[in-house]
């Protein structure tokens, strides 16, 4: 396949380094310091076998990187990756990139613009405002180029185009509107492509639950980590922040309920699964320390808002709000209002 990376993060990267060695013909769109080491170094990657062992393998691939979208050209998948306050700069960019035939894989955190695409009971085709308030993003990359991507992995950059996997292979693939809940065969055969490549790629036949159900876990962590500088482990390990984190869970939970994503579990049996992963920073976390702007809108504010359109009150979800977008107002990482 022709690839394209929008965004040479620290996912992006991961993903495409491990794309472009099985053959795939991998481009980036880069700006910069990122754009240099590109086109100097290739993308590199380096991994651990597990979380715990110190051995790492450097992966390295050449990849055509450039600022300008239209001298990659048109491409079979577009990989975005960036977070989601850039994504206004991406719909933007990414026409050159879109033939008929083009996927979008979205392998981004929180609630993506495409959500309520045949999807979310009586909420079905609405847009969200948080998220995609003039609805540029959803006019630039229209529905049927989108594939939904929920990553389950650890990664971060040591430097532009150097990616850090630290543990997880978990990619969950599937289009947001399918009919009678089946897979397409254009998610089937992007879904062997990526188990050849080495990660554990599976599909979905309703990737906005596995959206909803991610979002579940990390739209507490993330934002608390990142106004505290807490990882996760001491998060949960303090009774009254747990608390908090549980009646945050309980809100988005009684949300999932009225769009149609009923969760079984409860804040407890996720906060055991946490646990499991020990003591690593959040991809918040990550941002805040490397003066980056924070998407809390994906991850906090549409929940707020999702809250008001089903009419489910969230006052502990507001709280967070309001304390996040304060510390990353106060330190330049959001909008002042």
């Amino acid at each position: 396949m022709k690839v394209c990376i929008y965004g040479a993060g620290a996912i992006g990267g991961w993903i495409g380094v491990h794309l472009a060695r099985m053959g795939h013909e991998v481009s980036v769109v880069a700006r910069g310091a990122t754009l240099a080491a590109l086109q100097k170094n290739g993308l590199q990657c380096i991994q651990t076998q597990t979380q715990f062992e110190t051995n790492e393998t450097h992966l390295k691939a050449q990849v055509k990187a450039s600022a300008n979208p239209a001298d990659l050209g048109p491409q079979d998948l577009v990989i975005v990756s960036v977070k989601a306050p850039a994504m206004a700069d991406v719909a933007k960019g990414i026409a050159p990139l879109l033939a008929a035939h083009t996927m979008v894989l979205t392998a981004m955190n929180g609630v993506p613009w495409w959500f309520f695409e045949g999807f979310g009971e009586s909420l079905q085709g609405t847009r969200l405002n948080t998220i995609d308030p003039e609805g540029l993003i959803g006019k630039a990359i229209p529905a049927h180029h989108v594939v939904g991507c929920v990553v389950h992995s650890s990664c971060s950059l040591d430097a532009p185009g150097v990616v850090r996997h630290h543990f997880g292979h978990g990619l969950i693939v599937g289009e947001p509107a399918t009919q009678n809940g089946s897979v397409s065969e254009r998610v089937q055969q992007l879904v062997s492509a990526l188990q050849a490549a080495g990660f554990n790629a599976s599909a979905s036949a309703q990737i906005q639950k596995d959206v909803w159900y991610k979002l579940w876990g990390n739209m507490t962590v993330n934002p608390i980590s990142a106004f505290t500088g807490a990882t996760t482990d001491l998060i949960l390990q303090d009774d009254l922040v747990r608390d908090f984190v549980s009646k945050i869970m309980l809100e988005a939970k009684a949300i999932g309920e009225k769009i149609g994503i009923p969760i079984a579990q409860t804040p407890e049996d996720r906060h055991a699964v946490t646990r499991k992963l020990g003591a690593f920073k959040t991809s918040m976390l990550q941002d805040v320390e490397a003066g980056k702007s924070v998407e809390l809108d994906a991850l906090v504010s549409v929940v707020c808002e999702l809250g008001q359109l089903t009419q489910v009150s969230t006052p502990y979800t507001d709280a967070l709000l309001g304390l996040s977008r304060l510390h990353a107002q106060v330190h330049g990482l959001y909008p002042a209002e």
